[in-house]
């Protein structure tokens, strides 16, 4: 946001008047008595003096208060503004005859934006309004550039997502949204807890990428000299290895890595929470993820029914109460488009009935039969899940990492939760039999050498781990940006992520260009 330079060096110039003052304009710390909703319920239930009492003899027992000034009216000898602070906002007045003439001076020096410290006593105003008269005022943090215009705030929206401190600074939703978010993730937390799963991390940086069929980010770690991946799924192997070694129930909460596309539903980085558990199957799990969501949605929302927006912007209403509807992911795609995908072995006779259909799939050529399956259910089914539905039973070859099904082995023991046409969890019971998983890892690592970019590497130290044994299993990964998106009623991931990646601007580039080469200068002087 471009800011009046007039405005910027007058500010300016007053942070530097109050340094030769003596005044420290960025203080260490302020210790604060109340907040201001706290301060506000006190002066509702306690009982208050009036203005005339207060400047006759000030009380010694100080309300002490901390926040950004958001406004500011000044009328002679008394001035009036308001303190916002992370719970609220509350009136704030100056008077002259109470501070004396120089430190009511002191607020010329004060400008909207500034974070202020104040001390003083409440009274209630003449229209009823709960105030702090102030005796005493601190500069914590002089601003040199403004908040947006209070009526307007943010319009852009690429820059509310570039400048999101000013957009949850101006706008109670915002700040609401991702006061939600940390809330949603701590009741998980604490679902987690009380049916005896334990947190555990796994690593970021892998030899070999895996966990899921996407497109990884690639750095080179120095002191070991290898190339490593960051990871695309929330330590899904490394979670079955801890099982293996004697965990019975773990999760993690992580961020996760894709290089791939952008939009709404998708981002390169974003959280992901995934859970193991030994001895469970697919049914189990599903099971859990229905008290799961109840006893989230009635804890933050009180209800199981919450109201979104679908595909077109429109609102409507979801309800999550349980048992949600099940259908198999195979005839799901049938009834839809007419195609049997069990009936095909390898993804080109499967192109072939799909174009026969007329259905355009981007890069279909490139695609092996997993994702070729998965992109066609995409294209067809997908868009008409709306309410909370269990899709299961995938065929095999498109989930590397699941179970084969005990009747029917073209298809494992797996489901996604959709809602509103989004996949929101994805799970299965695990494969544990390791000649199995090596013939998986086989599988993919032919459509990678085919041109599926997506497809996954073996990992022969998750082989090793597995030949050592592993209990039955399942596993289970939720998407915390599309569920927050999902709750929230917002239609873009980027809107409940705080600081989503933006190419940067073209004019901060060439600023940071222009330091550096003054840096380079200084640099070859000294020398």
């Amino acid at each position: 946001m471009s800011t009046d330079p007039n405005e910027y060096h007058v500010r300016l110039n007053k942070m530097n008047d109050l340094r030769e003052k003596g005044v420290l304009p960025y203080a260490a710390r302020y210790e604060k008595t109340h907040s201001t909703i706290s301060a506000l319920e006190e002066g509702e239930n306690a009982k208050l003096r009036e203005v005339e009492d207060i400047t006759k003899k000030p009380t010694k027992k100080l309300i002490k208060l901390a926040g950004r000034v958001m406004t500011m009216r000044s009328h002679g000898k008394i001035s009036f503004g308001h303190l916002k602070d992370f719970e609220g906002k509350i009136q704030i007045c100056f008077m002259q005859d109470l501070m004396g003439k120089d430190d009511y001076k002191f607020l010329k020096k004060v400008d909207m934006a500034d974070h202020i410290g104040v001390s003083g006593e409440l009274f209630k105003t003449r229209h009823g309004e709960i105030t702090l008269m102030v005796y005493e005022v601190v500069m914590l943090s002089k601003t040199l550039r403004p908040l947006p215009e209070k009526w307007h705030g943010i319009q852009d929206q690429e820059q509310i997502y570039r400048q999101r401190y000013l957009d949850t600074t101006m706008n109670k939703e915002s700040m609401d949204r991702f006061v939600f978010r940390s809330n949603v993730v701590k009741a998980l937390r604490e679902f987690y807890w009380s049916e005896g799963f334990m947190e555990i991390e796994t690593p970021v940086l892998e030899n070999v990428s895996s966990g899921a069929s996407a497109r990884p980010f690639v750095t080179h770690h120095n002191a070991l000299d290898i190339d490593v991946y960051l990871r695309i799924a929330a330590g899904e192997l490394w979670q079955k290895m801890a099982i293996g070694g004697g965990f019975e129930k773990t999760f993690e909460v992580a961020r996760c890595f894709r290089n791939e596309g952008i939009d709404p539903s998708h981002l390169q980085e974003f959280t992901m929470i995934e859970h193991y558990a030994a001895y469970w199957d697919f049914e189990d799990n599903m099971k859990f993820t229905e008290r799961m969501f109840e006893y989230m949605l009635n804890k933050l929302v009180g209800s199981t029914k919450v109201k979104i927006k679908d595909r077109e912007g429109n609102d409507i209403e979801v309800d999550f109460k349980t048992p949600w509807n099940r259908v198999k992911f195979t005839e799901l795609i049938e009834e839809d488009c007419g195609i049997d995908v069990l009936k095909y072995d390898d993804s080109p006779e499967l192109l072939k009935e799909i174009k026969k259909k007329k259905i355009s799939i981007k890069d279909a050529e490139t695609l092996g039969y997993g994702n070729l399956v998965d992109s066609l259910y995409k294209k067809v089914s997908r868009p008409k899940l709306i309410q909370p539905t269990f899709v299961t039973h995938h065929p095999r070859m498109t989930k590397p990492l699941a179970r084969i099904n005990d009747e029917d082995d073209r298809v494992c023991d797996t489901f996604q939760l959709l809602v509103n046409t989004w996949e929101i969890i994805n799970a299965y019971s695990e494969i544990v039999d390791p000649v199995d998983q090596r013939e998986r890892f086989e599988a993919q690592s032919v459509a990678k050498a085919q041109g599926d970019e997506d497809a996954m590497m073996i990992n022969e130290e998750y082989l090793a781990a597995m030949e050592h044994g592993f209990p039955c299993m399942s596993g289970w990964g939720m998407g915390i940006d599309r569920l927050v998106t999902l709750l929230t009623g917002q239609e873009n991931l980027k809107d409940c992520v705080m600081f989503p990646l933006l190419r940067p601007l073209e004019e901060n580039m060439k600023k940071e260009k222009k330091a550096m080469e003054k840096a380079k200068k200084i640099a070859k002087k000294k020398k």
